[in-house]
């Protein structure tokens, strides 16, 4: 057990939350970077950075969404192993790296891995498929509460994936150096269309929920009432991956890694619903 801290940049998101409680629940020390932090850190503000990374040995990296975002976490990554970091592991998307232009999405993700792997520090990288937690814990809890699920991605399907089995990746990797130089694709056991989401959702709940498939521009204007622009138009894009039917298949990182299946989309929408956590 490693008596260093490992740093969590993105330590307040779905999968950073994750990553630090199974830390700490195995005794490893963390050190959270963020704006509400003790030492305060800002991915949009370089004067933040300095210091951020001091003494620290490992880092999971959970970068900002949008083009500006993963710059700037190239950016930090670089500065960050020129002052000493040796080992990252970073999140980045099922998909990266994929030919074919639907994937001009990822652009910025491929460059945040590139830069990564350039930096001199050792990295292992994680591509989770779409996490199963958006319709509990993000924007998309709201379509759920409302009874529609308002997004363009067509007759198109994802691999969801449980957010608690990529903490448990992010961790057994953070903590097993055997990891180093490798990527692993994660996914849930099988794909699901938004209509057999909201038919899940629908036998979870109690509830009508419907599916409602939005042209990808009216998508980016509903998306604009609580999003900037550019992340806007980042969502629009990365359902335009489920859109042109290229996340229909299976990835089996979990397997690889914990030696165990992915839990399967019926089985977590029915402890999220009696956890209490759709009721109105």
């Amino acid at each position: 057990m490693t008596t260093t801290p490992i740093l969590i940049l993105g330590g307040k998101g779905k999968t950073g939350r994750r990553v630090v409680a199974q830390l700490e629940a195995n005794g490893t020390p963390v050190r959270l970077a963020s704006r509400s932090s003790e030492q305060r850190f800002d991915w949009y503000d370089e004067g933040t950075w300095a210091g951020t990374a001091a003494g620290i040995d490992t880092a999971y990296l959970a970068p900002p969404v949008g083009p500006t975002g993963l710059a700037q976490a190239g950016r930090f990554i670089k500065q960050a192993a020129a002052e000493g970091l040796r080992r990252v592991v970073l999140l980045s998307g099922r998909g990266v790296g994929s030919p074919g232009r639907e994937f001009a999405v990822y652009e910025g993700s491929l460059e945040l891995e590139y830069a990564v792997k350039e930096s001199g520090a050792d990295w292992t990288i994680i591509r989770p498929a779409w996490f199963m937690q958006g319709f509990s814990e993000d924007f998309l809890y709201d379509y759920v509460m409302a009874g529609e699920i308002r997004v363009s991605a067509g007759t198109g399907a994802e691999a969801w994936i449980d957010t608690n089995d990529v903490g448990d990746v992010m961790a057994a990797v953070l903590l097993d150096e055997s990891h180093t130089g490798k990527t692993y694709s994660l996914s849930g056991p099988r794909t699901l269309t938004m209509t057999e989401v909201a038919e899940e959702l629908s036998a979870a709940t109690g509830r009508p929920i419907a599916n409602v498939d939005l042209e990808p521009e009216q998508h980016v204007a509903e998306l604009s009432d609580f999003l900037t622009l550019e992340d806007a138009e980042s969502v629009r894009d990365l359902f335009a991956v489920i859109r042109n039917h290229r996340s229909e298949y299976i990835s089996d990182g979990v397997q690889e890694v914990l030696g165990r299946e992915p839990r399967d989309f019926t089985d977590w929408a029915r402890s999220v619903a009696q956890s209490g956590a759709w009721s109105a």
